[in-house]
């Protein structure tokens, strides 16, 4: 192939990559609004159109390497999970299997993209997150009268109550973005959305009766605080502490009910904390009974009544299912996603970076379970989020670069003459 024929196919390649990231974030408003479950085909659909992008760089091994692992290991649990996998093709380890690939390829794509495609892209991404914000905001002061409205409008009906717990979901999807989102519209020259965002996810935390957002908005612009004032020190205290997180989860539930503080906890907490308690407190009792392999994935479906579908813990989830090499894989995976944001000196890529992993684990701990196909296909998100802001130049540096490029054609000839 020739030199013009490689660059043109480079140059197409590059407006389709950033094309497909263009649609992906353009569809945030009203996924996050309508229904959050449709991240999982759009992120899967992502992923294909992005697989000519596929591939493993070096520096990035490790992680692929974690993934891989617990990927394998997952999907080979299922021989002594007691969990019947009715149909291979839609069971969770078809869908491991696929997510890996497609997530990853769609991650390749932001390494490919060029400073004109990657501008247009995380614009459009500015603007879908803050007119998902604009939703939030309207949704909790009417008490999700539009998402009624729509449900009746389309012949589906729906309970006042139910909408606003609907509703309530794209305030976890708001905070989980809202690191990246607000460092864009910095760098876009909008920053005033940032704090249109922030507003959102304090709106509809209390609004729409959603507490967790809260807290890991607080969680995530600490984080980001602090990769921000020690950029080589926090992204390394973040890793151990996610680590740790994983690993000594069920030994603190353990001792606290050891020692009482436990159930005293339990009886001061809200009925939807206090119901995560009681499935935290089955979990670790079936979890010393297979420590090392697991029950298997899926297990967790099948220990009702005491825990429903799953603990609503992510690190009681890995070690109830998938047991010690679960876990271990869990712990390299999200120390070196932290270590990843590690910097010489500060910077507010890293800080956005650092804010949405905080703000996906804060919820992954007390909220959703590990499979869940949608809370997997909004992680991948996330991740593509962080990544393209990263390499997203702020507006100044964009401005002054352009601008060289212009004066340089007429210089040259002066020089010449």
């Amino acid at each position: 192939m020739s030199e013009a024929r490689r660059e043109t196919q480079a140059v197409w390649v590059n407006r389709w990559l950033g094309g497909v990231l263009v649609l992906c974030f353009a569809l945030i408003p009203l996924a996050g609004w309508l229904g959050p479950l449709a991240f999982a085909p759009i992120m899967a659909g992502i992923g294909l159109m992005c697989l000519p992008a596929l591939r493993v760089e070096e520096g990035d091994r490790p992680l692929a390497l974690a993934l891989t692992v617990a990927v394998i290991w997952a999907v080979g649990s299922t021989l002594w999970s007691p969990f019947e996998i009715k149909d291979p093709w839609t069971s969770n380890p078809a869908k491991l299997v696929s997510q890996a690939l497609l997530y990853w390829a769609a991650y390749c794509a932001v390494a490919r993209l060029e400073a004109p495609a990657l501008r247009r892209a995380m614009s459009v991404f500015m603007w879908g997150v803050s007119a998902l914000s604009v939703l939030i905001i309207a949704e909790a002061v009417t008490g999700a009268a539009l998402y009624q409205w729509v449900r009746q409008a389309i012949g589906d009906p729906i309970r006042p109550d139910l909408a606003v717990r609907n509703t309530a979901q794209g305030v976890f999807v708001l905070a989980v973005l809202w690191g990246p989102a607000a460092l864009a519209a910095f760098r876009l020259g909008w920053w005033q959305l940032s704090v249109l965002m922030a507003a959102a996810i304090l709106a509809g935390g209390f609004g729409l009766a959603a507490d967790a957002p809260v807290l890991a908005l607080v969680a995530a612009g600490l984080a980001g605080a602090a990769v921000w004032f020690w950029p080589k020190l926090a992204p390394r205290v973040l890793a151990a502490a996610a680590g740790l997180l994983f690993l000594l989860t069920p030994l603190a539930v353990w001792a606290a009910r050891e020692q009482g503080i436990y159930g005293r906890i339990q009886e001061m907490v809200s009925l939807s904390w206090s119901m995560r308690m009681d499935y935290w407190s089955f979990a670790i009792d079936w979890i010393g009974d297979k420590p090392l392999r697991g029950w298997g994935l899926d297990a967790s479906r099948m220990f009702g009544p005491g825990i429903k579908l799953h603990p609503h813990n992510g690190p009681l989830q890995i070690w109830l299912e998938l047991g010690v090499i679960g876990v271990a894989a869990a712990v390299i995976l999200w120390a070196g996603l932290f270590l990843k944001l590690e910097r010489r000196t500060p910077d507010l890529g890293a800080s956005a970076g650092a804010a949405a992993a905080v703000s996906y684990l804060t919820f992954a701990t007390v909220s959703f379970g590990v499979w869940q196909e949608w809370w997997l296909a909004l992680g991948a998100l996330a991740v593509l989020a962080a990544a393209s802001v990263q390499r997203l130049a702020p507006r100044a540096a964009e401005a002054g670069r352009r601008q060289t490029a212009v004066r340089s054609p007429s210089t040259s000839p002066r020089l010449s003459e």
